[in-house]
């Protein structure tokens, strides 16, 4: 009997799975990979020229971090790209990170050369795809999957919210963080529509259209305020961003604010996952005044997003079910004042 196409399309995610994998596992001479270094199976300290790890691993004995080598165990998602998301991949990368998923549409083009990561010669090949290539050529470490796909549509928000779930470094579990480097308000919301679902923890950030501000934005399902709990004016008024753009108009772009943001989100990301310092909710960047506001956000009870609303309720009861601390009463100091010590006679 012919298959349904359900069953089909089930069958092409699991293919998309294995292929994922297998190209993930290829050696940096499998076709990908150029003439880069050879696999490195342990995180070393040993401070020698020839080990890429060595400074990383220099922030154990540092006291920055206990356990620098967990890095290798975590899975992250970056949607976007671009010129802030082509550089956070490219630090999570030298950073010795998992597992890197990437999810993109667009071509490179020579528009792009202001920014950093890309180069003229890949001019036309799609970034996920160039992307790839030159991360797998940094450090052969780390395994990729990429995805080049518009994740709005219908049918390919369905499979992202699969390779969100099962895609992690362990094929069947869910990636530890997702990080949103769009430029559009209609992909940011679809990202929170999936995070929220799933209580998936993620990070948003932004360039200003005038190149010269930007922000980071952690979101914890039920905890923060998701983007949909305080939208920007676009969103609310459902207006269609597309009836914004002008013919021969372009928004300003500059490498620095880019790299900026870039780094302050990798910063965070790093903080979240091995656990030192303070993970930011939210921070800012202007770079007229180098301004770096800071805030945190609660979630909205009446945020249009029912399972935003779901996750508010659920963390509630989370809350309520925690041991309560009992307050221990501080015991009076006695003070003698025999004498000008204040210690009584023997």
């Amino acid at each position: 009997m012919a298959e349904s196409v359900e069953q089909l399309q089930q069958r092409v995610q699991e293919l998309e799975r294995e292929l994922a994998l297998e190209r993930s596992r290829r050696g940096p001479g499998g076709g990908d990979g150029g003439g880069g270094r050879a696999r490195i199976e342990k995180m070393s300290s040993e401070v020698v020229d020839s080990n890429p790890y060595s400074r990383l691993m220099a922030l154990k004995r540092m006291g920055i971090v206990s356990d620098y080598e967990k890095i290798r165990t975590f899975a992250v998602a970056i949607v976007g790209v671009g010129g802030v998301g082509s550089v956070t991949a490219e630090m999570l990368t030298r950073c010795g990170i998992g597992k890197l998923l990437l999810f993109d549409y667009d071509k490179v083009e020579l528009a792009n050369m202001n920014r950093l990561f890309f180069q003229p010669h890949q001019a036309g090949l799609s970034k996920v795809q160039a992307a790839e290539h030159t991360l797998r050529n940094i450090n052969p470490d780390v395994l990729f999957e990429v995805h080049n796909y518009n994740i709005t549509t219908m049918e390919n928000f369905q499979h992202f919210m699969d390779r969100i779930s099962n895609g992690g470094l362990e094929e069947g579990k869910p990636v530890d963080l997702v990080l949103s480097c769009v430029d559009n308000f209609e992909a940011r919301m679809a990202i929170n529509t999936a995070c929220n679902e799933l209580g998936q923890t993620w990070l948003e950030s932004g360039v200003s259209e005038n190149a010269v501000s930007g922000h980071i934005q952690l979101m914890i399902p039920g905890e923060s305020a998701c983007f949909a709990c305080a939208p920007p004016l676009v969103v609310a008024a459902n207006i269609d961003e597309k009836t914004l753009k002008r013919e021969g108009v372009c928004a300003a772009s500059l490498p620095t604010t880019m790299g900026v943001v870039a780094g302050i989100l990798v910063q965070n990301v790093l903080k979240f996952l091995l656990n030192f310092g303070t993970v930011s909710f939210y921070l800012g960047y202007n770079a007229m005044q180098d301004f770096f506001p800071t805030m945190s956000m609660k979630p909205n009870p009446q945020c249009d997003d029912r399972n935003c609303r779901r996750q508010q309720e659920e963390y509630k009861k989370k809350v309520a079910a925690l041991p309560k601390e009992e307050a221990v009463p501080e015991e009076e100091e006695i003070v003698h004042e025999d004498n000008e010590w204040g210690r009584g006679s023997s």
